[in-house]
């Protein structure tokens, strides 16, 4: 049976582009050690994506409603579906006293915010900066290849996978989630560890607001920690 819009599942995916090989993104982390783009504070598994709602590019979206869990896929993405094409109307050239003005020293290849929005340092020559405000992918193809780990089936499972979504360095098997009979409660239970959180509360507000919102018949969230104690 192949995915529906509105089904969750786990995706574990490595995102290139086309004319070079150039690995942008992954959720391996392997892959992200090898390609050079390996950040330790980053959570490298395979990514929550609920059809019709996460936002994909629509190649890719298409793909996935015509897979299933197991399968493996591969799909490219033209520009105009992805980043767009290179605007030469996106090239500006500015004074360097503005950046003084703001603070800034501008270099060859820097990334600079600049009037609301971010840009590219293609040169400086002659006391003018030239930007190049386009996409730094704009013109790419990308390829995606990736799997289809699981389909999230009950309605535990995709609790456990949502509430990590707010806290991505707990692992789901520390996450527990149980329905009352009628739909109406649920209790949620988290790790010790969750008690170091800053803003926990805040946190716990959160995700109750985005459950509340995916469980119709939800009325209650009960919340609860568990503290192992040595002695």
């Amino acid at each position: 049976m192949t995915l529906n819009k509105g089904d969750y599942i786990l995706f574990d995916y490595t995102v290139t582009v086309k004319e070079d090989n150039k690995v942008i993104e992954t959720t391996n982390e392997a892959v992200a050690k090898e390609a050079g783009i390996y950040k330790p504070e980053e959570v490298y598994e395979p990514r929550l994506v609920i059809l019709g709602e996460t936002k994909l590019w629509e190649p890719l979206e298409n793909a996935l409603l015509n897979a299933d869990e197991g399968k493996d896929v591969e799909v490219e993405i033209p520009p105009e579906k992805a980043y767009g094409q290179r605007d030469p109307a996106k090239i500006k050239v500015l004074s360097i006293r503005e950046f003084h003005r703001h603070g800034i020293i501008p270099h060859v290849d820097d990334i600079v915010e600049i009037e609301g929005a971010r840009a590219r340092v293609i040169s400086i020559s002659g006391g003018r900066v030239t930007l190049d405000f386009n996409h730094p992918l704009a013109d790419k193809t990308l390829i995606v290849r990736g799997k289809i780990v699981k389909r999230l089936n009950t309605s535990e499972e995709r609790v456990v996978y949502i509430v990590k979504q707010y806290m991505p360095r707990i692992a789901p098997d520390k996450i527990s989630a149980s329905f009352s009979q009628d739909g109406t409660e649920l209790n949620v239970r988290l790790p010790a560890e969750v008690l170091l959180y800053e803003k926990i509360g805040n946190i716990l507000l959160q995700i109750a607001s985005d459950l509340s919102g995916r469980f119709e018949n939800l009325k209650k969230i009960v919340f609860s920690q568990e503290v192992e104690l040595k002695k």
